[in-house]
């Protein structure tokens, strides 16, 4: 197993393990990121980063992630948007070996926090994060403006 990260010319393989994510998550319906998207913000803009978990050379998963800011450490952190690994490579230690790849691209950084959220419902997600020691923010809700929505906010 190896980790690649992605370039511009992987907008098509990023999309395709979104979809995969989204399928997952019972969520297909909610994607509207296009390659064009993809590459605009994550390659031009440069505001997330991709790499790919690979066995013998062939990509089975991937990982999306960004910098965000907590005014309370003074420093970044590491927020994992996405991470999915295909059924059929699940059980192999490939989604601890991301988190630990990821983990060490945080402590590289100097950030003091690394962190990403889950379905309610994923046990079986949950179960795994539980395993590395990570702990549920139980006291937080996450409140969201998207759409329509967000849109009427700004005016």
């Amino acid at each position: 197993m190896t980790f690649r990260t992605a370039g511009a010319e992987d907008c098509g393989l990023i999309l395709y393990f979104i979809k995969e994510l989204a399928v997952y998550e019972k969520m297909l319906d909610e994607v509207v990121a296009t390659e064009d998207t993809i590459r605009e913000w994550i390659f031009e803009k440069r505001k997330a980063e991709v790499f790919f978990i690979c066995e013998d050379g062939k990509d089975v998963g991937f990982a999306v992630f960004f910098h965000n800011y907590s005014t309370f450490v003074g420093r970044s952190g590491i927020y994992l948007e996405d991470l999915y690994i295909k059924p059929e490579y699940r059980g192999k230690g490939y989604g601890k070996a991301a988190l630990k790849h990821l983990a060490g691209i945080a402590v590289e950084r100097g950030c003091g926090r690394l962190e990403w959220c889950c379905l309610d419902w994923n046990r079986p997600s949950i179960d795994f994060y539980l395993s590395l020691g990570a702990k549920p923010m139980d006291d937080w809700t996450i409140y969201r403006v998207a759409g329509n929505t967000l849109k009427k906010l700004s005016e």
